[in-house]
């Protein structure tokens, strides 16, 4: 099977997920015209050797990261952003407060308290006020909006200067509500549309995941700026089923 790229630059909309450091994946993903990519560190198989050598591979693809880090802590923000993240999901934000405290990592004084490093981000140099309002405005800082009172709080988290957007947590926002397992109910997609609406209000950009048809519905209804289409594990369930349900089908009829 040939690879044919479809648009001649990547579009900056359509996104992908990876759980690992996966790089024929990313290159695929690059090839076909995706735009970015979500590394999920907090669940995934990423360490710091992994992820300071995979985020440059990345960008050279002409991919945005973006991180979701390990915790809601300090040296993780810190430390994706060093290595070259265009930005960073916080998960497990549990309300504004939280919000505040967190998102502060992921910018420079006086915005924030993000500690400087040095490295990649400098072309190992040194650093001037430009760049430090350069970083404090081209890093993104989304927190994972997963927790009853972080929805409680949205339009609140929003207005922070250290938060540049949002990324809804369906699944686990869905056991908060005390729902069970997220099913794409319409109270799941009402809380969707809630978070979608405030940060359109702000004039922030959201980031949702839309595995499923009716999802990509919802992101085509909701007019988001930043979808993820696909994920790691899922594109290899639906290769290998694919591949096996056509041989059978194929024995059948022989």
């Amino acid at each position: 099977m040939t690879i044919t790229k479809p648009n001649a630059q990547p579009d900056p909309r359509a996104g992908f997920w990876l759980s690992g450091p996966n790089v024929p994946a990313a290159e695929i993903a690059a090839h076909l015209g995706y735009g970015f990519v979500v590394l999920d560190i907090e669940h995934g198989t990423f360490d710091l050797a992994s992820l300071e050598r995979f985020i440059p591979l990345l960008k050279g693809l002409g991919l945005e990261v973006i991180s979701k880090v390990l915790g809601p802590e300090r040296s993780p923000i810190q430390q994706a952003l060093d290595f070259g993240s265009d930005g960073v999901i916080i998960p497990h934000v549990e309300d504004l407060a939280h919000a505040r405290y967190l998102s502060q990592f992921a910018k420079f004084a006086p915005k924030g308290s993000r500690s400087f490093a040095g490295g990649r981000t400098t072309s190992y140099g040194g650093f001037s006020d430009a760049w430090i309002e350069a970083q404090n405005s081209g890093t993104t800082c989304f927190p994972l909006i997963e927790d009853i009172g972080a929805l409680r709080d949205i339009e609140g988290i929003l207005a922070l200067d250290t938060v540049d957007g949002v990324f809804i947590g369906p699944s686990d926002l869905s056991l908060s509500r005390g729902r069970g397992a997220y099913s794409r109910t319409p109270e799941d997609f009402d809380d969707i549309t809630h978070v979608a609406h405030a940060a359109k209000a702000a004039g922030k950009p959201w980031i949702i995941s839309a595995w499923s048809a009716e999802e990509k519905e919802l992101a085509v209804k909701l007019d988001t700026p930043k979808v993820l289409l696909v994920m790691e594990h899922g594109a290899l369930v639906e290769g290998f089923s694919n591949g096996l349900a056509a041989i059978r089908a194929l024995s059948l009829t022989l």
